[in-house]
C-alpha cells in the first residue's frame, strides 16, 4: 500500500464526518475507490487535513523523505521506528509553534505531554484535543465517545455480513479519574467503499470512527499498542508516567 493510500484511508473517517478535511465529502472516498490511479490527487487533498499534514511534514523533514512516503505516513498513524528518533528539541518547537497561542491555559498541560509525546495520531487525540479536559471537567459521554472513536485502535474481525464487519476490541472507559481500556466486546465497522483489501475471520484490524483501516500485521499491531498506551499515560498521569514505559 502506497503511503498515499494508507493516509486516505485513516483520513476518511473524520472527513466523511465533516470533522477535517476537503468540504467535499465525498472526495476521500473517491480517491480511495479509485486506489493506486489516485495517488497524485491525494497528494493535493492530504494537505488540507490542518491536523494531520503538519505532523507528516515534521516526520518527512526528520527522514529527509517525502511526507507521504509509506514510512512517514504508518509512524504518525500507526507508530514505527521513525518515532523513536525524534529530534525532542525540534519537536517541542514544531508543537509550541502550532499550538501554544492558540491554546491559553491549556499549554502547560500541553507542554507536559511534549516530553515523552511524539508525533502520532495518539498525541494529537490524547494531548492537544480539547476533549479530554473536557472529559475531566465533566462532560463525561460525549467528551468519551470522541475520544474513544477518534483513537486509533485495534481489534479482531469475528464475522462479516454483508457491509458489516464485527469486531472484538476494547472502548475506553472513564472511573472519573482516569481513562483506561475496559472489557472486550463486540462493535460493527465497516470498511471503506471500494477499497479492494479483503478481510477474514480472525484478523487484526486497524480502526478510526466506524471504518477498518487496514490489517495490521503483529509489529504493526505491536506500534500501535505501544503508541496508544504511551499517550494515554501522558494524558491520565503526565510525562512521569512514562519512565517505565518508555525504558521497557
Amino acid at each position: 500500500m502506497s503511503g498515499a493510500m494508507q493516509f486516505a484511508r485513516f483520513a476518511l473517517p473524520p472527513n466523511a464526518y465533516g470533522y477535517c478535511g476537503p468540504a467535499d465529502l465525498d472526495l476521500v472516498a473517491e480517491l480511495v475507490a479509485a486506489g493506486g490511479s489516485a495517488v497524485e490527487e491525494m497528494r493535493a487533498v492530504a494537505q488540507q487535513f490542518e491536523g494531520a499534514w503538519p505532523y507528516l511534514q515534521f516526520l518527512g523533514d526528520s527522514v529527509a523523505a517525502d511526507p507521504l512516503a509509506a514510512e512517514v505516513v504508518e509512524a504518525y498513524w500507526i507508530g514505527n521506528g521513525l518515532l523513536a528518533d525524534i529530534d525532542t528539541l525540534a519537536w517541542g518547537n514544531s508543537v509550541e509553534d502550532r499550538f501554544r497561542s492558540r491554546s491559553g491555559v491549556r499549554w502547560r498541560v500541553l507542554a507536559d505531554g511534549i516530553v515523552g509525546g511524539v508525533p502520532n495520531h495518539a498525541f494529537h487525540v490524547f494531548c492537544v484535543y480539547p476533549w479530554v479536559g473536557l472529559l475531566r471537567a465533566g462532560f463525561t459521554e460525549h467528551a468519551l465517545e470522541v475520544i474513544d472513536q477518534c483513537r486509533i485502535r485495534w481489534g479482531t474481525v469475528t464475522e462479516m455480513i454483508a457491509d458489516e464487519v464485527f469486531v472484538l476490541s476494547e472502548p475506553l472507559i472513564w472511573d472519573g479519574k482516569v481513562m483506561a481500556l475496559g472489557p472486550e466486546r463486540v462493535e460493527v465497522v465497516r470498511t471503506p467503499s471500494g477499497d479492494g483489501e479483503a478481510l477474514s475471520i480472525g484478523d487484526v484490524v486497524a480502526l478510526h470512527w466506524d471504518y477498518v483501516c487496514q490489517v495490521l500485521s503483529p509489529r504493526q499491531q505491536e506500534q500501535l499498542v505501544y503508541y496508544h498506551d504511551r499517550h494515554l499515560a501522558i494524558a491520565n498521569h503526565g510525562s512521569d508516567a512514562l519512565v517505565g514505559l518508555i525504558e521497557g
